[in-house]
């Protein structure tokens, strides 16, 4: 097994100074603001969005739920935000805002 580990500590220091060495063909350097352009065509065809056509995906996606809406209102009020983290949403908002 000794004998095994040697040669094989050898060629894996080896492998790493070969990988590891610089290139000298590649510029020093930051690269430039027109190598990293990409065409048209390339960069709509990676973002471009699924449509939806389901009306219960379209309507969730426009209108909150009423507990979502409660929890922004609760969120955007600074106090009942810290409580709410302190002691849960349902107690913090009915401290501030009455029942729901």
């Amino acid at each position: 097994m000794r004998k095994l580990l040697t040669p094989m500590i050898l060629t894996l220091a080896l492998a790493v100074h070969c990988c590891c060495e610089k290139d000298p063909k590649e510029p020093s350097g930051s690269p430039s603001a027109a190598s990293i352009t990409v065409k048209k065509e390339v960069a709509n065809a990676f973002v471009k969005r699924q449509k939806r056509f389901d009306m219960y995906e379209w309507y969730s996606e426009y209108y909150k739920s009423p507990m979502e809406q409660m929890r922004e209102r609760c969120e955007s009020y600074p106090p009942c935000d810290y409580l709410s983290d302190q002691i849960g949403f349902p107690m913090a908002y009915n401290r501030f805002f009455g029942r729901y």
